[in-house]
């Protein structure tokens, strides 16, 4: 059971991670995209993916969608279910949405 537990808490945990990752990391794209921050986008989401922890996997600028960054990280299980692979995680980031008052 105890092992069971460790194994669950390792995919869990990497689960997490994984989220945390691909989110900061298509944030800081975005921001990239919009010229808010110097850099390439998918090379801005890369290096923030990397410092936490997560491979980037894969990364895109929608045309239809633009300042917009999709991004996809993977980051290892550890533990007994190491076997398993990777976590991934999928995340989007863009500009706000534009509010139009229609008026009262």
């Amino acid at each position: 059971l105890g092992l069971t537990m460790a194994g669950l808490v390792g995919v869990v945990s990497a689960n997490h991670r994984a989220a945390t990752a691909a989110d900061l990391a298509a944030l800081a794209g975005a921001d990239a995209a919009r010229g808010l921050s110097s850099g390439q986008p998918c090379t801005v989401a890369a290096a923030v993916a990397g410092r936490n922890g997560a491979s980037l996997a894969g990364c895109a600028l929608p045309s239809e969608l633009s300042g917009t960054v999709d991004v996809r990280v993977t980051i290892p299980i550890e533990g007994p279910f190491a076997f398993l692979g990777s976590a991934e995680s999928l995340s989007r980031a863009g500009p706000p949405a534009v509010l139009v008052d229609k008026g009262s």
